[in-house]
């Protein structure tokens, strides 16, 4: 298996650009009167609540199990990247939508449009900054898979957020820099507002694919493929093992739960079974720390 990414280094990152953007572009947005400048302080400001929310995501996934949750609470970060995807649709993706339409039919030129461009410029730069420190920790983990396919088949939910947060905002900003480049140009303001509606648009599109995801690791979803077909082939090549009927995994959080069914070697006595089933179980440990829980089934057949 590659590294394991760093989930917290990477939400920290885009909390301090987006914190250092959402700033300059409410002050730019009461400078020059841009709507798309207004769409984008909010997003920003958003995306800081929101990763303040995985955040604490993490740290609650971190708890001891207890006898109501005896698998502890690894899951409960899927919950809070899901509240984070409803808020990136709706306080990001809707409202910008609906800032562009209320412009479109009350549209103001845009004052010290170069003072706009300046801030978007810097909000560029500084989601760059914090996309690349997204990337880093992203291709720790997706080893010779495609950022999409990481995407796709990733257990990490935080990190899924962060990446989606991060490419929408870059999206967003290049959208309202280029929006408002063009209403200067034109001298139409109505290009501004059209400008917000896009980076709703883009919102929208971006929230809907990372809650698909995170619903789907909400509701139950097994380990990655890559770990599931290392598992197999670990366990199948176990001196002890004769032979591996099943084997269920679910992930949780960072965690992963483990059920094998296997045939076992023939062993002299039943404890002299119990330990080898244990060696497998240790090995299986070592191998992948990430499994806490095994369940163990020795059988004749599937």
């Amino acid at each position: 298996m590659s590294a394991q990414a760093d989930s917290v280094r990477s939400i920290l990152f885009a909390l301090g650009a987006n914190f250092a953007i959402a700033v300059a572009k409410t002050l730019g947005a009461i400078f020059t009167g841009s709507s798309s400048m207004l769409a984008e302080a909010i997003h920003s400001y958003a995306d800081c609540g929101n990763q303040a929310l995985l955040l604490w995501g993490l740290k609650e996934a971190k708890g001891a199990p207890t006898p109501d949750h005896p698998l502890g609470f690894g899951k409960a970060i899927y919950f809070w990247s899901f509240i984070v995807a409803l808020m990136l649709f709706s306080m990001g993706g809707l409202f910008s939508i609906y800032e562009g339409v209320h412009k479109l039919h009350d549209s103001e030129p845009v004052k010290y449009a170069w003072v706009a461009v300046g801030i978007l410029a810097f909000g560029v730069a500084a989601e760059g900054l914090s996309l690349w420190g997204c990337l880093r920790e992203v291709n720790k983990d997706r080893g010779a898979q495609s950022l999409w396919q990481w995407f796709r088949h990733s257990r990490q939910s935080e990190l899924l957020v962060v990446l989606g947060e991060d490419l929408a905002a870059l999206g967003g900003l290049v959208l309202a820099l280029g929006f408002i480049l063009l209403s200067m140009v034109t001298g139409n303001p109505m290009w501004d507002a059209v400008g917000s509606i896009a980076i709703g648009v883009l919102l929208v599109i971006v929230a809907i694919l990372v809650g698909v995801e995170v619903k789907a690791l909400l509701v139950g979803q097994s380990a990655e493929p890559r770990m599931l077909s290392e598992m197999r082939t670990h366990l199948e090549s176990q001196p002890e093992v004769a032979k591996l009927y099943n084997l269920l995994t679910q992930q949780l959080g960072s965690e992963v739960m483990v059920a094998v069914k296997a045939c076992m070697k023939r062993q002299p006595s039943d404890a002299a079974l119990i330990e080898a089933v244990n060696r497998v179980e240790r090995g299986l440990k070592e191998r992948f720390p990430q499994v806490r829980w095994i369940f163990f089934e020795p059988d004749l057949h599937d």
